[in-house]
């Protein structure tokens, strides 16, 4: 029985149901993480002994998972799209948004399917504006390939905000401070294809790389839907 389907036991002195749970929790995760979440630490938010919340939610991963739902609810597209390129956009930029909100979500994206009622609402959003234009299998590769772009563009720039506050330095500082042994290393003529990226290339910031990288996969995507061409 998952977590979702377990019934909740009668109130108490101190009233508790998982809404109140999921709040507190969001609350510390959003303050210092998930290393800062558990049941006890919970517990005491609410204002509870630690076994009430055990009426609730069984493990610290079914906290998690109700976690994660909580914010695929900020995910669930507001509107039908369009089409299955602007749902598949309006996915991988909403999941980016909740990301730089919650950073902590970053660390739980990728796993086994969300199987929560938002979770599921996603999915069967998304799916649903690619019904139709290819078999099955391959529309699910389709969502696949795109959600993987996006959780690994995400979990990158949600690793650099957490480097940037540990150490104290923004990108633009680290590039600064490390630029005398780059440029050492680019004149012993060993790295000519790197050092061509390093003076010759663009420099963007996080959100126009994200754009231009979903722009190439989503251009992938549409290749493999359209069929081979005669």
């Amino acid at each position: 029985m998952t977590v979702w389907d377990r019934p909740e036991p009668p109130n108490r002195p101190v009233p508790l149901d998982r809404e109140r749970i999921v709040a507190a929790a969001m609350a510390l995760a959003d303050e210092g993480g998930l290393a800062a979440v558990s049941l006890r630490k919970v517990a005491a938010r609410l204002d509870a002994g630690p076994m009430r919340l055990y009426g609730y939610i069984s493990t610290k991963e079914e906290l998690f998972d109700l976690l994660v739902d909580e914010v695929y609810g900020e995910i669930l597209p507001e509107e039908e799209p369009g089409d299955w390129r602007e749902a598949l956009r309006v996915l991988a930029r909403r999941t980016r948004q909740a990301a730089l909100r919650h950073e902590w979500l970053a660390d739980l994206l990728g796993g086994r399917p969300a199987l929560g009622p938002n979770g599921l609402a996603v999915a069967e959003a998304t799916l649903a504006a690619l019904d139709g234009l290819a078999d099955v299998d391959t529309v699910m590769r389709a969502v696949e390939t795109v959600s993987a772009y996006f959780t690994g563009a995400i979990r990158r720039e949600i690793t650099n905000l957490r480097a940037e506050r540990a150490t104290g330095l923004s990108g633009s500082d680290w590039q600064r401070a490390s630029g005398p042994r780059v440029t050492k290393a680019l004149a012993t003529g060993r790295f000519p294809a790197l050092a061509k990226a390093v003076y010759d290339g663009a420099h963007v910031d996080a959100e126009e790389s994200f754009e231009t990288g979903l722009d190439w996969v989503l251009d992938a995507v549409a290749a493999k839907l359209a069929g081979p061409q005669v």
